[in-house]
C-alpha cells in the first residue's frame, strides 16, 4: 500500500423485504465501523445482509482499489475521495469535495443505492460506508467512535 492508511469498508444489503417493521429496526441497527484486528495498513472489507446482518469479514488486502477511492498525499496531507462507480439510482450528479485529513483523523463516507433484480424486478439495497484513518490508528477500536469528518450522501430510497 503506497499510503499509510486503514480502510475499513463495510457493506450492508438488504431487499425490499427489511424495509419495515422488525426487520427494518434489525437493519438499522447494524453498525457501520468494526474493531480492527491489527493496526497495520490494509484494506478490510465487511458485509452485512439479510435477515440477520451478521458481520462476515472477506479476505484482508493490501491494495486499494483506485477506481473506488482516490487517495492524494501531499505535505502530511492526506485528500480522499470516495468515488460513485454503482450503475444504480440514485445517480448523483453534484458530489462531496474530497476530505482532507491530518496524520491520525479519520473519515466515515457513506452513500446508499438501490436497483431493480431483472429475474424478478424486486429491489435490492446497498449502504457502503468507508472508514479510512490516515497514519497508524491510536487503537483497535478507532472506527467505534465520533469520525474527524463524516460526509453523508445517504440519500431517501423508494
Amino acid at each position: 500500500m503506497d499510503v499509510d492508511v486503514v480502510v475499513q469498508l463495510v457493506k450492508t444489503e438488504w431487499t425490499k423485504g427489511s424495509r419495515g417493521g422488525a426487520e427494518a429496526t434489525r437493519r438499522t441497527a447494524a453498525p457501520v465501523g468494526f474493531a480492527l484486528p491489527h493496526l497495520r495498513p490494509a484494506v478490510h472489507e465487511i458485509r452485512l445482509s439479510e435477515p440477520d446482518f451478521t458481520p462476515v469479514w472477506e479476505k484482508e488486502r493490501a491494495e486499494i482499489d483506485r477506481i473506488t477511492l482516490t487517495l492524494r498525499e501531499d505535505d502530511d496531507v492526506l485528500s480522499v475521495q470516495l468515488q460513485d462507480t454503482m450503475m444504480a439510482a440514485p445517480r448523483r450528479r453534484d458530489r462531496p469535495s474530497p476530505v482532507r485529513l491530518a496524520r491520525g483523523e479519520w473519515v466515515r463516507w457513506q452513500l446508499n443505492h438501490r436497483w431493480s433484480r431483472p429475474r424478478d424486478g424486486g429491489w435490492n439495497y446497498l449502504l457502503t460506508t468507508l472508514n479510512l484513518v490516515y497514519g497508524t490508528p491510536a487503537d483497535l477500536e478507532v472506527f467505534l467512535g465520533t469520525p474527524t469528518r463524516h460526509v453523508d450522501e445517504q440519500t431517501h430510497l423508494r
